[in-house]
């Protein structure tokens, strides 16, 4: 376990280099994305983010223990069955954590704490050592091995879970780092017709009945770095129980260090509101505490357009989409760990969701009916439609790490 405490030169440097990502917002290279919109020639698959679950454990297993939080980071979109697909091993995969103590608050985007996720090359039985960094109060830890002494290790395709007991900061993490079936259920394709539809950039259409309508990720796998944290741990002696989470990949820069690559907190606010792709782009090269910066107003605007736009879905104007805007922004998965988890569960004053994320949760139904301002929906459901075999997954496992098993 090797622990680095943090100057104040390297945090100003740090601090530099974010607040220069602002000039990305300018259009240019097209260099990251979200859950499936597309491959460019320097994105692999590995370093492409699709979804973020935060909930209390207890919420998805009633045996679980009390203050025990799970992260769930997956990556690799429609993954294919029956084939390993691995972690990359020149990126950072990172969970940062705001330590809230307003529940009505504006997220600032600043995280107190950093879960850093670092892998090596696969062994011989496709298992890739992993080196878990902890950045809290200006001291880094870096662990890579459990309790009982082993590396920690990735899960194989076919193979029993691995479940690495994490010894970092006077707590146990929990981690499981492999393929999963991909949790994650939309009509995608149709959802784009719609917007279309109304941008009056294509024909008017809806959603397609349930028995017809497509779920673009049947039948797919993810690879997911699922963490339970103890909430003491993100507390640090705070008293927070409320936390705001989001998801980074980060990706080497050239000149030895790394650059943000990839960000990804609520689900469907990128590639859902903004068209752009090098806005689309841009967005997932900065910080949530500039979402709400002047530079970052293209994207707003444009998210803001789109919002007027599908609110009109049920032929009434019933939203305010800059209300909605500020709602959303800045972009991080706000839990209020003294409710139950779920997306729609709970709002603050600002209208924002703070109940973070659950795994079976219907967030494309719950985002559209808050963006339309009445119940809309795609007609898509994780169990599926009986008799209609383009929908359905697999049933979720009853323990740790909770994801169905691959395809």
């Amino acid at each position: 376990m090797l622990t680095v405490k943090l100057t104040k030169k390297i945090r100003r440097i740090i601090l530099a280099i974010e607040a220069a990502l602002i000039v990305v917002l300018t259009p240019g290279i097209i260099a990251a994305s979200d859950h499936d919109d597309g491959e460019v020639d320097i994105k692999g698959r590995a370093v492409n983010l699709t979804d973020l679950y935060v909930y209390r454990e207890k919420d998805q297993n009633s045996g679980a223990a009390d203050g025990d939080l799970v992260f769930t980071m997956n990556t690799n979109p429609r993954s294919v069955a029956r084939y390993q697909y691995y972690f990359s091993t020149t990126a950072l995969y990172q969970f940062h954590i705001t330590q809230v103590g307003d529940v009505n608050s504006t997220p600032t985007g600043r995280a107190d704490i950093i879960l850093r996720f670092a892998f090596s090359p696969p062994n011989n039985q496709g298992m890739q050592a992993m080196a878990v960094t902890v950045v809290r109060g200006g001291s880094q830890t870096t662990t890579k091995t459990t309790v009982k002494g082993g590396f920690i290790a990735t899960t194989p395709l076919n193979s029993n879970a691995v479940l690495n007991t994490v010894p970092v900061g006077g707590s146990n993490l929990t981690v499981f780092a492999g393929l999963r079936e991909d949790p994650f259920f939309f009509d995608v394709e149709q959802y784009f017709r719609v917007r279309a539809g109304a941008l009056g950039t294509g024909p008017k259409v809806g959603f397609k009945e349930p028995s017809k309508a497509l779920d673009f990720a049947k039948g797919y796998n993810v690879n997911t770095i699922t963490v339970r944290v103890p909430k003491a741990f993100l507390q640090a002696g705070t008293g927070a129980n409320t936390f705001d989470v989001w998801s980074t990949v980060s990706v080497r820069d050239g000149v030895g260090g790394f650059k943000q690559f990839e960000r990804l907190a609520r689900p469907a606010i990128n590639e859902g509101l903004v068209l752009t792709p090098q806005l689309m782009e841009a967005f997932n090269t900065i910080s949530p505490r500039l979402d709400l910066s002047a530079a970052a107003a293209p994207v707003r605007q444009e998210a803001v357009a789109t919002l007027n736009a599908v609110d009109l879905l049920d032929g009434k104007d019933n939203v305010d989409a800059n209300a909605i805007a500020k709602a959303f922004l800045p972009d991080v998965m706000r839990i209020d760990t003294t409710r139950p988890s779920g997306y729609g569960s709970a709002t603050n004053s600002q209208g924002s969701l703070i109940g973070g994320r659950l795994l079976l949760d219907d967030v494309i139904d719950i985002t559209l009916g808050a963006l339309v301002g009445s119940p809309v929906g795609d007609n898509v459901s994780y169990n599926g439609t009986p008799g209609n075999p383009a929908q359905g997954h697999k049933p979720l496992e009853p323990n740790f790490p909770y994801l169905a098993l691959p395809n």
